[in-house]
């Protein structure tokens, strides 16, 4: 019993807390996202899902709030083909909430963040899912709109 307080207390100090329900997994490895905040890069294409266990020939999967690993496609020069972390806000497969509500968005975006949980940038543009900014406090304090 005392591992599992101990694990949560470590999600917390990296700047993020537990996923609270399940949430469809809409973006695949390989899936293509727009960068939302203000780093320099414009379009991460996703390599891993962290933390995902998976089964024999499935591809790793994400959804919103969780962080994952991209390579920049598109973007300044000096953030093209390099590795980061980042967090999804946004994802175009519709999800339900618990409330009955489901929510979908017109695009796949996600906002680049350091190995500490930090972010990059310094805003974000656009809206942000509600899932990942409870989940994720600094970007809610760096976004503007919570859908």
């Amino acid at each position: 019993m005392c591992a599992g307080k101990s694990k949560s207390k470590a999600l917390t100090a990296k700047g993020m807390t537990a996923h609270g329900q399940r949430i469809t997994r809409g973006l695949v490895a390989g899936s293509e996202l727009r960068c939302t905040d203000n780093t320099g890069a414009r379009v991460l294409r996703l390599i891993q899902a962290m933390g995902y266990k998976g089964r024999l020939r499935r591809y790793p999967s994400a959804t919103i709030g969780d962080k994952i690993t991209v390579s920049v496609r598109q973007g300044s020069p000096d953030m093209r083909k390099k590795i980061f972390q980042a967090v999804i806000v946004r994802q175009r497969r519709p999800y339900r909430r618990v409330d009955g509500v489901w929510v979908q968005f017109e695009d796949n975006a996600a906002v680049i963040i350091t190995p500490e949980g930090e972010m990059k940038g310094s805003e974000i543009r656009g809206p942000v899912a509600r899932e990942a900014a409870e989940r994720w406090p600094r970007i809610a304090s760096a976004s503007n709109m919570i859908v």
